[in-house]
């Protein structure tokens, strides 16, 4: 059976966001043709004022639609620790704990040489600039642990350092829940090595 070319083009688009299949991008068509014309409406709107009102914070280079965001406009957050991580997920992955009350500041990114993403590539500049700007007391590290997340982390320490800052990196190790028989052997020894007193 042919789909009317609307559908198709739907279809088309939606396919094209991350993680999303043909056969996905096919359900979420027929979802929002089942849903009506209001949720569609809504849909629409929603994205165009995705792309119009969000940009980055001035400071932090987070996403938001106000400058500064509401995490470097909070007075309660200290501002003389700034966190530094890859992406906003991991943004919102470290302030679901609900445990760190500091600043951030996103790269948009990792160091990559074999993807043509180097220094200039991520928001090390803006970094160093705000620093220079908005004295702090400690940079903690919080990349991803993989090859890029580890070179962009020793990077930025031996970047930082010379500034006089007290760089950090997130501890690194078995995730709550696993169990030891099924951690490779670096997850182990990088949690060996992050072990602390209890």
């Amino acid at each position: 059976m042919a789909v009317a070319d609307p559908i198709a083009r739907l279809v088309k688009e939606l396919a094209r966001l991350p993680g999303i299949g043909e056969k996905t991008a096919q359900r979420l068509a027929f979802h929002v043709l089942e849903a009506g014309p209001g949720y569609a409406q809504a849909l629409s709107e929603a994205i165009t004022g995705v792309v119009r009102d969000v940009h980055l914070c001035s400071r932090c280079q987070t996403l938001t639609d106000r400058d500064p965001c509401p995490i470097c406009a909070d007075p309660q957050r200290d501002a003389r620790v700034v966190c530094v991580v890859e992406g906003v997920p991991d943004l919102l992955a470290l302030e679901r704990t609900h445990e760190y009350r500091g600043r951030y500041h996103v790269l948009h990114g990792s160091l990559s040489p074999l993807d043509g993403v180097g220094p200039g590539d991520l928001k090390i500049r803006e970094l160093l600039v705000r620093l220079e700007e908005q004295p702090a007391d400690e940079i903690v590290i919080a990349t991803n642990p993989d090859v890029e997340g580890e070179a962009t982390a020793l990077y930025l320490a031996k970047l930082l350092k010379p500034l006089g800052l007290k760089v950090t990196r997130i501890a690194q190790g078995v995730p709550m829940g696993g169990d030891l028989e099924y951690a490779d052997q670096v997850t182990l020894a990088r949690a060996l090595a992050g072990r602390r007193e209890i």
